[in-house]
């Protein structure tokens, strides 16, 4: 009975460890595949945003994704080879993980390239730049500035670097975090919350669609880069998206989408080199 017994462990210990094996091996060919070759193959890039972060990523009136984001992505795609783009719809929160998970090829929405990020996953060259503002009710008199929003209930996007940013540097303050700028526009305009850290472009954008009395306050907090996340271990995938974007800057195609979604008078090029000098 015992020696029956002994194999019995012995078959169940063998076949859980070429059970970890297949595992770590599928992992493995996953993260080794040529993710530019599969979408060519394919015929198809699967490109992850939030569709609710105007002006970068949102719904139009027919539930299409249309944005500055959104419009980079397409070109990116066309010059890639892979000109059918999937636009895969998630939360900052889950991106990393996401890309991770082989959810998506490309993680273009606004993603700054944070040192905590790049730990997990790669980041092509930028495409986007912002400054981070206070935005708080028409009304409001007592914030002014960083240095006024102690004891204050402010609002950033989950997963976000304005969250990453606040909870490091608004030790004082309340934070409270919320899935999408939708919602945390809705409880500033209530009066829930006093106020709401995001970009200038996203915070505008939320305020004249939804005709809110809100106001930005105080100098800008950080300028931040945006630039296109993948899994690591893609150097094909990247090199091409480099090369797109490259040539996008160089040929105008970046400025004419930036006039159109991001303002007239933005000089998205000149502003993502001010951005690169001052981070270097």
């Amino acid at each position: 009975m015992k020696t029956i017994n002994g194999w019995r462990r012995a078959i169940t210990t063998v076949s859980f460890v070429a059970l970890c094996a297949a595992s770590s091996f599928s992992a493995t060919a996953q993260a080794a595949a040529d993710l530019l070759a599969q979408a060519k193959a394919n015929g198809t890039l699967r490109v992850a945003n939030t569709q609710s972060s105007p002006p970068w990523s949102m719904l139009d009136e027919n539930n299409k994704p249309v944005g500055y984001d959104v419009a980079i992505a397409k070109e990116v795609g066309k010059r890639i080879g892979v000109p059918n783009v999937v636009f895969v719809a998630d939360s900052f929160k889950n991106f990393v993980e996401g890309l991770k998970t082989g959810k998506y090829d490309l993680v273009m929405n606004d993603l700054t390239p944070t040192p905590e990020r790049e730990q997990q996953v790669d980041f092509g060259d930028p495409y986007g730049v912002e400054d981070f503002r206070i935005f708080v009710p028409a009304g409001n008199t007592d914030i002014k500035g960083k240095d006024t929003l102690k004891g204050k209930r402010v609002g950033v996007v989950t997963g976000s670097s304005n969250e990453t940013w606040a909870r490091a540097h608004l030790r004082d303050s309340d934070i409270r975090s919320y899935d999408n700028g939708g919602l945390v526009f809705n409880d500033l305009g209530s009066g829930r919350i006093d106020a709401v850290i995001i970009s200038h472009f996203g915070g505008m954008k939320y305020a004249n669609v939804n005709h809110l009395p809100v106001k930005e306050v105080g100098e800008p907090l950080i300028y931040q880069l945006s630039a296109p996340a993948m899994v690591k271990g893609q150097p094909a995938l990247r090199a091409a998206v480099n090369k797109a974007i490259s040539d996008m800057r160089a040929d105008g195609t970046i400025q004419a989408i930036a006039k159109k979604w991001v303002g007239r008078d933005y000089d998205m090029p000149g502003t993502i080199a001010k951005a690169q000098a001052q981070k270097e």
